[in-house]
């Protein structure tokens, strides 16, 4: 199935500006039909939703380029690629225990001023 950009949009949640961004950038390569008009197939939504992910997981677009580059050069690539997304998932994970120490901590605080409180009440 093809897509037009407006389509593209609306089933990923993401403006035209952002698809014109990301193939500006060259992480998008939309084919053109004959009036000269982009559109996007099936392969082009997977490829989408996995940028997406890697943006909501804080990858940053620069790291998300070098990925599609590699991508685009074909399965000779694997190494470099999986050296790419374990480093930053190794970053992820540093920030998920970070996350949730402060969370203890503010779990802690919480648990504290409950208990001043029902002092106050008592």
């Amino acid at each position: 199935m093809n897509y037009s950009i407006g389509e593209m949009s609306a089933l990923t949640n993401l403006s035209i500006h952002t698809l014109r961004y990301y193939e500006k950038e060259g992480l998008l390569f939309p084919k053109r039909n004959d009036g000269n008009r982009r559109y996007y197939d099936e392969n082009d939504y997977r490829w989408i939703q996995f940028i997406q992910r890697l943006k909501k997981v804080g990858m940053p677009i620069k790291d998300i380029k070098t990925y599609s580059d590699l991508r685009l050069q074909g399965d000779t690539t694997y190494y470099e690629r999986l050296v790419l997304l374990e480093s930053h998932l190794k970053l992820l994970d540093g920030n998920i225990s970070e996350l949730l120490e402060n969370r203890e901590k503010l779990i802690e605080k919480i648990a504290y001023y409950k208990e001043e409180i029902q002092k106050i009440a008592d």
